[in-house]
C-alpha cells in the first residue's frame, strides 16, 4: 500500500531562475503590446468587432483586475480609427406639430456648419425684415391702402352729411364715433336751447335724426367689406414684402443643401412660417413696446434654432463612448423643462441626447455592475437594439400618475455595438434568466484568470512588468526583482505551473515596491523592495489573523499542537473578510455511541452548516458503509462539530479531518495533535483537492511558531494540491531545517497512518482486514454497535 509523501523544499515553492531573464534591468526591454496571455479573448474580440450583423454585441467577462477594461478600450479605439466618422444629428422644431421635434442627420462635422448657417440666417432676418418694412416703397403702398379705405369711408359719410345739412342737422365725429346734432343760426344747439323748442319741433328733429342714422347705416353697409379688403391687401403687402426680403436670404442655403431634400423642405417650411408671422416679429410686444434686434433674434432662435445633439467634428474615426454612470437619462437622453410663471414648460431646444446618441455608429462600453443598478435601463437597451432606434422618453411618466405636457421627439436610427464588461456569474445568470440576452450578445470575450508558466510567458511577463512600471512612472526593476514578481504571480494563481493574469494587482505591487525604493534612496526596484511591500501589505491587513492567533495562544480558542487525543483533530480553514483571506486551524471533534441516527452534522442542525459542508458530512456515511459495512447493517449514532465556530460554515475541505476524527472516536485510537489536515473525500475514500492550501498551511504554521516549533508539527494536504504550493519563505525555511513538515495523501488510509502511527491494514480475500490493523478495529467496533442496537 502506498504511504503518505513528505515534501521537500523544492516541492513547496517553485523558484524562477533569473537566467531565464536575458537582461540586467527592465530598462533594456521593449514595451509589451496587447493583453497578456489572453489569446482566446483577443480572438473573440476581433471576431465581435468584425462581425457586422445585428445581435453580435459583446460581453467581456473575467476578473476585474485582469486588465479587461483597458484592453477593451484600447482595442476599440484602435479599430475605430480605421473607419469613417458616423453621422451628426440635430433636432429642429416641427413647425406643423411642435410636440414632435424632427431629427435631422448630416455628414460628420456638417451639423455644426448647418447650425452656424441657420444662426447667420436668423441674424440676417432679424436685421433685414424690419428694414423691409421701413422701406419708403412699403410705406407708400401701405399709405395707399389706408387712403383707399378712408376715401370710401369719407364718401359714404359725405352723402349722409349733405342730407343732414338740408335738415339743419350737423354730423360730427368724435374719437372714431359718428353722431348728429341740430343746428340753429349756424351753431350746434346745446341741451338748454333744444329744450326751449316746442314739442313738435323736438319730435321733428328726433325723427330726422333717426332717419339720418338709418340712412348712414345703409350708406356704411359695405364698411366691413372695405375694412376686410383693406386688411387683406395690407397682409398681402406684408407677406410680399417679407417674402421679397427673405427670399435672397434663404436661396443660398437651399442651393447649399440641395442634395438633402428634407433639409430644403424644412427651409421652405421655415420661410413660409416666417412670411406668415413677419408682422408679429417686427411689431410691438405685449407691453406695446417696440422689439429690439436682440429680442427679435432671441425669438427667432427659440423657434428656429438648431439643437445639436451629436457633433463628430473632433471625433477621430468611429466614436468609442464609455458611460461610467449608465442611468436612463444618461444613456437615452431626456427632455428638460424650464419654469415660467410657476409653470413647467419645454420645447425642442431642451431635448438632450445621451450616450447612445454619441456612440451611434460606433461602440458603447458599459460596466454590468453599474448597469443593473438602474431600473428600466436593461429592458430599454434591449428594446433599442431590437428596434434599431433610439427613443427619447420619460420611462417613469406612467408611474408618476401626473399628466404633464411633454415632447415626443422623433426616433433616431441606431447602429452600434454595445460592449458590456462584467463577471462570469452575471453572464451565466443572464443567459439562464433572460432569453433575449443570448440573441443580442452573441459574442463572449472570456478572460483567463491564469497563464501557463513557460519560458516564453516569463519573458513576456518581464516586458509587461516594464510596461506597467513605465505607465505608473515607477523606476525600472533589476532581474532578481522581476524573478520575484514571477514567483509571486504563481502564488496569486495558486499554481506552480501558472502565472496570474490579474494585472491590476501586479501593478499595485510594483507601485508599492517603488515607494519602498524611494524611501531607501535606490535607483532600481530590487527584491528587498518587493519583499518589504508584501510584508507591509500583510501587516496592514493582518489584524484579524493576529487577533485569532492570540486567542489560540491564550487558550480562548482551544487548539493543541502537541500530544495526542481521541476524537479530536485540527482542521484547516480559510476565512475571507473582504479581499483579505487568511488561514487558521479549527478543532474538529466527534463522538460515537450506539443508536441509529447516523452521522449528525451539528453545524447543519443549528443551521450554520451550508449545503456543500452538509454534503461532505453525508459522504462520510457512504464511505463508512462502502468500506466497512458490506456484510452487516451500518448502525451508529455519531456527532461531528467544528468547535468554537459561531458563523456559517461551508465547503467540504474538512471532510478528510472529519472522517479521521470519527474513526478515532469510533476505535478509541488517539491521533496526533501536532498535525493539521485538510482535504475533501469521496465515498471511496479518495482525497480530493481543495482551495486556499497555501493560506491554510501558513495559518497552522504561524500558530505552531507562536506556540513553539518542536520538529513534530506538520500539515496533511491532498496529493492533488501539491502543484498549488507556493509557500512563504518562513515555512520553506522551517521545512528545510526539519522543524515543520508538509505531507500529501491520496487516500483516507494514508492520512490515518500519519495521524495514528498505526497501519490501516489491507483487505483480505474474504473481505475482512488484517488483524490488529486500524481498519480491522473499525469493522469490529461497527459490528459491536450494530449488535447493541439490535
Amino acid at each position: 500500500m502506498d504511504s503518505a509523501t513528505r515534501l521537500d523544499i523544492d516541492q513547496l515553492y517553485r523558484n524562477c531562475n533569473p537566467e531565464l531573464l536575458p537582461f540586467k534591468t527592465t530598462e533594456t526591454l521593449e514595451d509589451f503590446n496587447g493583453i497578456y496571455g489572453q489569446e482566446r479573448a483577443v480572438e473573440a474580440m476581433e471576431f465581435g468587432i468584425g462581425m457586422h450583423r445585428p445581435g453580435y454585441n459583446l460581453f467581456v467577462m473575467g476578473h476585474n483586475q485582469s486588465g479587461r477594461f483597458s484592453f477593451v478600450m484600447d482595442t476599440l479605439k484602435r479599430e475605430a480609427k480605421k473607419a469613417k466618422k458616423p453621422l451628426d444629428w440635430c433636432y429642429l422644431n416641427n413647425i406643423s406639430d411642435p410636440r414632435h421635434p424632427q431629427a435631422f442627420y448630416f455628414a460628420s462635422g456638417k451639423a455644426a456648419v448647418f447650425k452656424s448657417d441657420i444662426q447667420h440666417l436668423l441674424e440676417a432676418i432679424s436685421t433685414e425684415l424690419p428694414s423691409a418694412y421701413e422701406n419708403p416703397a412699403y410705406q407708400r403702398a401701405k399709405s395707399r391702402i389706408e387712403r383707399e379705405f378712408n376715401r370710401l369711408y369719407d364718401q359714404a359719410l359725405e352723402q349722409v352729411e349733405n342730407r343732414a345739412r338740408s335738415k339743419n342737422i350737423a354730423l360730427y365725429r368724435d374719437a372714431g364715433s359718428v353722431g348728429f346734432t341740430p343746428v340753429a343760426d349756424g351753431q350746434a344747439m346745446d341741451e338748454a336751447a333744444f329744450s326751449q323748442l316746442s314739442e313738435e319741433q323736438r319730435n321733428q328733429i328726433n325723427a330726422d335724426i333717426n332717419q339720418l342714422e338709418e340712412f348712414m347705416n345703409e350708406s356704411l353697409t359695405s364698411l366691413p367689406i372695405w375694412r376686410r379688403e383693406s386688411n387683406e391687401r395690407q397682409k398681402k403687402l406684408e407677406h410680399d414684402t417679407a417674402r421679397t426680403a427673405m427670399a435672397p436670404l434663404f436661396q443660398p442655403l437651399k442651393e447649399k443643401y440641395a442634395s438633402q431634400p428634407r433639409v430644403v423642405g424644412y427651409l421652405n417650411q421655415m420661410e413660409v412660417e416666417l412670411t406668415k408671422h413677419a408682422s408679429d416679429l417686427v411689431g410691438e410686444d405685449k407691453l406695446g413696446e417696440e422689439r429690439s434686434k436682440a429680442t427679435r433674434l432671441a425669438q427667432l432662435e427659440h423657434q428656429f434654432g438648431v439643437n445639436l445633439i451629436v457633433d463628430h467634428q473632433k471625433t477621430k474615426g468611429l466614436p468609442v463612448v464609455f458611460e461610467a454612470h449608465p442611468s436612463y437619462d444618461n444613456l437615452f437622453g431626456r427632455v428638460e423643462y424650464s419654469s415660467e410663471m410657476g409653470a413647467m414648460v419645454t420645447n425642442y431646444q431642451l431635448v438632450r441626447g445621451g450616450s447612445l446618441h454619441r456612440a451611434n455608429g460606433g461602440y458603447l462600453v458599459l460596466e454590468a455592475e453599474k448597469l443593473f443598478e438602474h431600473p428600466m435601463v436593461w429592458s430599454a437597451i434591449k428594446r433599442s437594439l431590437k428596434s434599431a432606434k433610439i427613443k427619447i422618453e420619460n420611462p417613469f411618466a406612467e408611474l408618476a400618475g401626473i399628466n404633464t405636457i411633454t415632447l415626443d421627439p422623433e426616433s433616431v436610427p441606431l447602429e452600434l455595438k454595445v460592449v458590456i464588461i462584467g463577471d462570469r456569474e452575471l453572464y451565466y445568470m443572464l443567459q439562464q434568466m433572460d432569453p433575449d440576452f443570448s440573441k443580442l450578445f452573441r459574442v463572449v470575450v472570456d478572460f483567463d484568470d491564469d497563464v501557463p508558466r513557460t519560458d516564453a510567458s516569463i519573458r513576456n511577463y518581464a516586458r509587461l512588468v516594464r510596461t506597467l512600471s513605465q505607465q505608473e512612472s515607477c523606476a525600472h526593476l533589476n532581474r532578481p526583482a522581476v524573478a520575484r514578481l514571477v514567483e509571486h504571480s504563481s502564488r496569486m494563481a495558486e499554481d506552480q505551473a501558472l502565472l496570474s493574469a490579474r494585472i491590476g494587482d501586479m501593478k499595485d505591487l510594483i507601485c508599492e515596491a517603488d515607494f519602498k525604493r524611494q524611501l531607501d534612496g535606490d535607483e532600481l526596484i530590487q527584491v528587498s523592495h518587493i519583499e518589504e511591500a508584501l510584508l507591509a501589505k500583510e501587516r496592514r491587513t493582518d489584524r484579524l489573523s493576529t487577533r485569532m492567533r492570540e486567542e489560540i495562544l491564550n487558550e480562548v480558542v482551544l487548539i493543541n499542537t502537541e500530544g495526542t487525543a481521541i476524537g479530536k483533530s485540527n482542521g484547516l480553514t480559510v476565512l475571507q473578510v473582504g479581499e483579505v483571506s487568511f488561514g487558521t486551524p479549527a478543532r474538529i471533534t466527534a463522538t460515537v455511541h450506539p443508536g441509529d441516527k447516523g452521522i449528525v452534522d451539528i453545524e447543519k442542525e443549528v443551521t450554520l452548516g451550508q449545503p456543500i459542508h452538509s454534503k461532505g458530512v453525508m459522504i462520510l456515511t457512504g464511505y463508512l458503509g462502502h468500506k466497512y459495512a458490506q456484510n452487516f447493517n451500518l448502525s451508529l449514532s455519531a456527532n461531528i462539530a467544528l468547535e468554537q465556530s459561531y458563523g456559517y460554515v461551508d465547503g467540504d475541505s474538512a471532510s478528510l479531518a472529519e472522517i479521521c476524527t470519527l474513526i478515532s472516536a469510533l476505535t478509541h485510537t488517539p491521533i496526533k495533535q501536532s498535525f493539521a489536515l485538510t482535504g475533501s473525500i469521496n465515498q471511496y475514500g479518495e482525497v480530493q483537492a481543495i482551495g486556499g492550501v497555501n493560506e491554510k498551511i501558513e495559518g497552522f504554521f504561524d500558530v505552531c511558531t507562536a506556540k513553539g516549533l518542536t520538529g513534530e508539527q506538520g500539515v496533511i494536504i491532498p496529493k492533488a494540491n501539491q502543484r498549488n504550493l507556493m509557500l512563504k519563505q518562513s515555512v520553506v525555511q522551517a521545512v528545510a531545517e526539519g522543524m515543520f513538515h508538509v505531507y500529501t495523501v491520496a487516500t483516507v488510509d494514508q492520512a490515518l497512518e500519519l495521524l495514528t502511527g498505526r497501519k490501516p491494514g489491507v483487505r483480505k480475500p474474504d473481505g475482512g482486514f488484517t488483524q490488529r490493523s486500524l481498519n480491522y478495529e473499525v469493522v469490529k467496533r461497527l459490528k459491536e454497535l450494530a449488535k447493541v442496537k439490535g
